[in-house]
């Protein structure tokens, strides 16, 4: 009688054992499957183009990649030995470092400002206006930027003309651009950033605020000491993922924009335009491969430098 109860015992518990191995194994595949799509995506549009590299290392010709010549680092000579070089990469990293901090450090005022707006409905009213302009193409926003600059009727023009001055021709006038470019990314990009910080804003406890108050902390204190400290993870997060991005320009940007002005080129040309020119007009394959590679190992290296630096300061801060 004993030795059937434990025999029963036994057999119950290998079921639950079973039933455990199984409901985990069933929780994997569903998460895999999940995943399955960005892996394939990443796999065919990041990791499969990669043997393309070799082009930044032969004079392409048109019968194939690999019946092209090898010229070694010659693509890379030509290219660093131009005037180019130089004014590609300070603008690329130039207008992306603008880019960086204007959009994190206004992003979290935004933020810090619409939490401390107690009509849900005005919240929802910022949010949405804010957002609106991220979602726009960049052939929208550059009929938008082309509404204020156009030499003619342009708003800003206009407005110009009201208080006494002549209009400015500024898609001839490459000065202005570092300035217009950054308002316009302002303008488009602001608006996620805002969500963002707002999404972690109001996941902190409110019983740090009702402490603070009960301490005698007022409101610029309770975000100075409490919103600030606690906004900064994410903070951090961005700006390391953005630092990742910041040899990528943003084509239709500074493409569209600027109406690809020769007369802007000085303030508006980055890598990613140069490269395109450089197969539309030159067709030098192997240039506009060296300019990527260069733009990706540039890239690379800031991003573990930076991460490096973060965890220097604290060590759970850092992306890996």
């Amino acid at each position: 009688m004993e030795l059937s109860v434990k025999k029963t015992d036994e057999k119950i518990k290998v079921r639950k054992g079973t039933n455990k191995i199984f409901g985990r194994n069933k929780r994997a595949v569903e998460l895999f499957v999940m995943a399955a799509i960005p892996m394939a995506f990443v796999i065919l549009f990041s990791y499969l183009p990669m043997f393309g590299i070799v082009l930044a290392f032969k004079d392409f010709q048109y019968g194939g990649i690999w019946e092209s010549p090898w010229v070694g680092l010659n693509n890379f000579k030509f290219l660093f030995t131009s005037q180019d070089a130089w004014r590609i990469t300070r603008n690329t990293l130039g207008l992306n470092a603008l880019f960086i901090i204007t959009t994190q450090v206004l992003g979290m005022v935004f933020a810090i400002f619409l939490n401390n707006i107690k009509s849900r409905g005005a919240i929802r009213a910022y949010q949405t206006s804010m957002f609106l302009p991220h979602i726009l193409s960049s052939s929208v926003v550059a009929y938008v930027a082309h509404a204020f600059l156009d030499v003619n009727y342009g708003f800003l023009n206009k407005v110009i003309e009201v208080f006494g001055g002549e209009s400015i021709m500024w898609y001839s006038q490459p000065q202005y651009w570092p300035t217009i470019l950054t308002s316009v990314n302002l303008w488009k990009s602001l608006g996620y950033s805002i969500v963002v910080y707002y999404a972690s804003l109001i996941s902190i406890d409110t019983s740090y605020y009702e402490s603070a108050t009960i301490d005698g902390a007022n409101k610029l204190q309770s975000v100075w000491y409490i919103t600030v400290p606690m906004l900064m993870p994410i903070a951090i997060t961005l700006f390391l993922l953005n630092i990742g991005k910041i040899f990528n320009a943003d084509f239709g940007l500074f493409y569209m924009v600027p109406k690809n002005s020769g007369l802007l080129y000085p303030t508006t040309d980055v890598i990613d335009t140069y490269v395109y020119r450089s197969l539309r007009v030159g067709g030098d394959t192997g240039i506009a491969a060296a300019t990527g590679l260069y733009q990706s190992v540039v890239g690379f290296v800031l991003v573990i430098v930076t991460n490096w630096l973060v965890k220097k300061y604290d060590r759970d801060a850092g992306l890996f």
